[in-house]
Parts: structure tokens; C-alpha cells; sequence
């Protein structure tokens, strides 16, 4: 199996108003889009061409939305990428950038 291009741990991953985990994960590997719940099941995926990611308006920058198959899920990640060597979730930013690196739709 080939390295993740993108991995963040700690993610609280939501759908609507209810909280799905609080210490989730996101992952994009083998061309596909992973949400993972804090046990490492999945909760959802789907081919990153599919996946649409985007930030939230009037939100704080630590969200991002990501629409699977139909749904939409609110992720919390961290508001700036941690210290190298620190704990916690990488930008809600660098998500939606690997999401579209990832799908070909632009640098």
C-alpha cells in the first residue's frame, strides 16, 4: 500500500448537527478519501474525484466541509498547521488544497 498523501489525526468529524467522533481521522491514499472514526472505522469514503471539500463561510478557519456520496460532513481540524514534532491536526486549509491537488483540479 502506497504512503497517505495526506493524514490528520484528532479530527472531530460531524454530520448535520450531530457529532460523529471527536477524535477522528481524515486520510487520502490510494486515490480515495477516508473518514475514520477514533477506533479506525470507516465512517465514509469515496474516489477523490468525487469528494468535494471546501471551507465553510462565516466560520472559524479550523473547519472544513467535505461532501461523500451525497452527504456532508463538518470537519474540525487545527487553525494552523502544529509546530514539527507537536501534536494535532494539520489546517482545515491544507485538507482542502490535498483534496484538490489529490482530484487534478489545480495547485
Amino acid at each position: 500500500m502506497a504512503e497517505p498523501e495526506f493524514t490528520a489525526k484528532g479530527v472531530r468529524i460531524g454530520k448535520r448537527m450531530r457529532s460523529l467522533t471527536r477524535a477522528g481521522q481524515v486520510r487520502i491514499s490510494d486515490g480515495r478519501v477516508e473518514l475514520l472514526n477514533s477506533y479506525g472505522s470507516e465512517i465514509d469514503s469515496a474516489p477523490v474525484q468525487a469528494v468535494r471539500a471546501s471551507k465553510p463561510w462565516f466560520a472559524p478557519d479550523d473547519k472544513a466541509l467535505a461532501d461523500l456520496n451525497g452527504e456532508r460532513y463538518l470537519l474540525t481540524l487545527g487553525e494552523q498547521d502544529p509546530a514539527p514534532g507537536e501534536p494535532g491536526p494539520p489546517a482545515a486549509r491544507r485538507f482542502i488544497e490535498a483534496v484538490r491537488r489529490a482530484a487534478g483540479r489545480g495547485d
